[in-house]
């Protein structure tokens, strides 16, 4: 694969979780019901930065907690093969929350709804809303994220590669890489 050009470097990416995190703010009409979850591991680091960012700049300890779709994917759970997981267990409720659902990147739309089923595994949710750093476009399901990094239309030849600190990256980015066509 080669990598293209940076759609997103670690400044561009910090005014995202800025401009996302008060994008929550206003549509929910304040923080009092709402919680973060990250699909598990991008998506986590996601909630986390905007949990910290909240933290910082409002004094709102906003609760956050990752969640594995392991077991709810419908293209990797099969008689043959069961994918490995973890159990989830966030630590607080989400009954009656406003659930900002956050992951890296929104492509074909099944992770957002292997999320979605394991959420509702833990609780019903007063609302839930996705949150993603980019939307590729692409979609196999009928989902839409109600938060939006970036619009980045690729091809199928194409992936959005997100690299961040927290996942062992030296700095955060996010790029296109295209295969190598032979």
């Amino acid at each position: 694969m080669t990598q293209q050009p940076i759609i997103m470097d670690s400044i561009g990416l910090r005014r995202t979780i800025i401009r996302l995190s008060h994008e929550i703010t206003e549509r929910n009409e304040g923080m009092e019901d709402v919680v973060l979850i990250g699909v598990k591991r991008g998506g986590e680091i996601v909630a986390q930065r905007i949990r910290d960012y909240f933290k910082k700049a409002d004094g709102i300890a906003v609760p956050c907690g990752g969640i594995d779709i392991g077991m709810t994917r419908d293209d990797l759970v099969t008689e043959f093969f069961v994918p490995d997981s973890t159990p989830n267990d966030l630590g607080f409720s989400v009954d009656g929350k406003h659930v900002v659902l956050c992951d890296d990147v929104l492509h074909t739309g099944r992770s957002a709804v292997a999320a979605i089923e394991a959420i509702f595994r833990l609780g019903r949710p007063k609302r839930i809303q996705l949150l993603v750093l980019v939307d590729r476009g692409g979609r196999q399901v009928p989902v839409r994220a109600d938060y939006v990094g970036k619009n980045v239309p690729t091809s199928s030849r194409e992936y959005v590669t997100v690299q961040l600190r927290e996942l062992g990256a030296e700095e955060d980015r996010i790029a296109i890489t295209k295969e190598k066509v032979c």
